[in-house]
This record gives C-alpha cells, structure tokens and sequence, in this order.
C-alpha cells in the first residue's frame, strides 16, 4: 500500500516512496533487495518482520488517508489566481512603510537644496542667475531622485517619463519666474502649463471618476470666479486657461487615489497630496499677484511647491502601466 500512495502522489511523498523502494517486502514481488524467507538476514526473527509489515500497513493507511483529505497539501495553491489588485487575506497592504523609507536615502539630496534655498533666502527684488540656481536646485534633485531609478526605468514606463518631463518644464518656469517683473512671468506661466499637461497625462484617464470631475470643474470655476474681476488683457485668457489645466490634473491624479480596503498604493496618495498642494500654490500666486498681498506668500508658496513636486515625483516609482490609459 505504501508503493501505492507514493506511486500516487510523488512529488509530496519523496521520502516515503524512497522508503518503499528500499524496504524488505515479505511475501510478494517489490522493489526491495529479495523476497521471502531466503532472503531474510541472519539473526531478523519472523517476528521483527511481521512487526515491520505492520508498520508497512499502518503506514500505507495514513497515506490513503491524506489522499482522501478534503485539504491540498501545504505546498499546493490555493484558490484561484489573485487579479492585479489583489491580495491574500492577511497579506501587508501595499502601503508598507519599509517600501516608504527605502526610497529616503535618495531624498537626501532633494531635502538638503530645500533647506538651502530657505537659509539663502535670496531677495526676489533682485534676481540673477545664481538665484534662479539656488531656486531651481531642489527640481534638479528631483531629476536625480528618478534617475537613480536607473535611466531604463524611466523608458519603460512612460508616465514615469512624463513626470520627469514635467519636472524639466517646470525648472524652466522656475527661471523664468525669476524674471517675472522683467516680463517674464507669461512664459513661466506656460511652462507650467506644459508641466500639468504631462502630469495629467502620466496620471491617466481611468478610473473616470466623473463625479469627482465635475466637483474639480466647479471648483476650478469657482476660482476663477474671484480671480475674474481683477484680470485684465491677455491675463484674462491666460489664467482661464491655466486654471483649466491645473483643475484637470489635480481631478487625474486625485482620482487615482483608492482608500478601500486593500488596494491602498502608496505611490497614489503622494500623487493626490501633490496635487492638491501644486494647487495651493498656484493659487496664492494668483491671489498675491492679481487680488491683494497674502502674508508670507513667498514662503507659502515655495514650501507648498516643493512639498508638490516631491510627492509628485515619488508617484512615479510604482509604475504600472496598463493599455496606456491607467497610471502606472
């Protein structure tokens, strides 16, 4: 019965179907070395073997017996396979924070040009080219931060591509901020612009989240609305549009975010957050630029920025592309 079971059941049994191979069989044709009595060792009573052949039975039992268990095996799977954005009962979600820190140490660079640029503090009233690098330097981190990814990271993933595009755009508009009183503040408003269209594209367009969509457009109008009456010229147009975009990225990339149950991705929840802060800031550029002065608008602003951008840009490491449509 044992050669039976292993015979049946192979590669979960290895070692009893070795053990019936080399076992003495009394009284039949096997596997083992000889059969019968000539075949018994000197000094082996009949007794010793008729123990054995019990212990052969009661083992060939147990094993008819797991067979006929209800349960698979341990190493067996269980169930069927688990979808993209399953996981096992019991599983850690996939918001782990040992996933979180791993990707600290290559913050480092990013925070430290944050804290530079806030104990400069160079005077905006006088701008020049080392300025525009010391306000540019946390974004050229932020490229560093994704390409320590490795550079074919980023072309296999396209929205982890768009994000650094964006990040580049946005160096740019930076500069030209800079400038702002010189007449340069239209070409870093299109630069940014350019920013939200590759973020709103790495985000993607599912799920649709249309009722979020139409709370983002109201709130998008509803800005715009306070922003109206002190727009004049070209600016009218210009910040119609602006807010337009920003309004869609920021519903892209909040629409992503998925609180419930298991499918908690840590890399949405950055993308949201940073949306949301890039339209804080935006928006008390606009207020402090158009409407009135805002108490500690630089500081507002640049913080609220940089804490953007980075949430933004740590989106980017969990990509996950799929048809082209769904974020990373």
């Amino acid at each position: 019965p044992v050669r039976a079971v292993a015979r049946r059941w192979p590669a979960s049994v290895p070692s009893l179907q070795k053990w019936s191979q080399d076992r003495p069989v009394v009284g039949g044709a096997g596997p083992g070395p000889a059969n019968g009595p000539a075949a018994r060792p000197e000094g082996v009573s009949l007794g010793s073997r008729a123990r054995a052949l019990a212990r052969d039975r009661g083992a060939g039992r147990a094993g008819e017996a797991v067979l006929s268990s209800s349960s698979p095996p341990p190493d067996l799977p269980r169930g069927p396979p688990l979808g993209p954005d399953e996981t096992r009962p019991g599983a850690p979600s996939p918001l782990c924070p040992h996933q979180v820190k791993s990707e600290g140490p290559k913050l480092v660079p990013f925070f430290k040009a944050t804290c530079v640029y806030f104990v400069l503090w160079l005077p905006s009233a006088s701008p020049s080219w080392f300025s525009a690098l010391i306000k540019c330097l946390p974004i050229f981190s932020l490229w560093l931060f994704l390409l320590a990814h490795g550079l074919g990271f980023l072309l296999a993933h396209p929205s982890a591509s768009r994000i650094f595009a964006g990040l580049v755009f946005s160096a740019v508009g930076d500069a030209f901020l800079i400038w702002q009183d010189q007449g340069y503040f239209v070409h870093g408003l299109l630069m940014f612009a350019v920013t939200h269209v590759l973020y709103a594209w790495a985000f993607g367009t599912r799920p649709p989240a249309p009722r979020l969509g139409l709370v983002m457009a109201a709130l998008s109008g509803l800005s715009y609305a306070l922003l109206y009456p002190y727009l004049s010229g070209a600016f009218t147009y210009l910040v119609g549009a602006y807010v337009a975009l920003i309004g869609f990225m920021g519903w892209r990339a909040v629409a992503g975010v998925r609180l419930g149950g298991t499918l908690w991705r840590w890399t949405e929840l950055a993308a949201g957050a940073g949306a949301v802060l890039f339209i804080a800031s935006d928006l008390t550029i606009a207020v402090n630029k158009f409407c009135f002065p805002v108490p500690y608008a630089r500081a507002v602003i640049m913080s609220t920025y940089y804490a953007a951008q980075m949430l933004i840009a740590l989106s980017a490491v969990e990509s996950r592309d799929q048809d082209g449509g769904q974020r990373d």
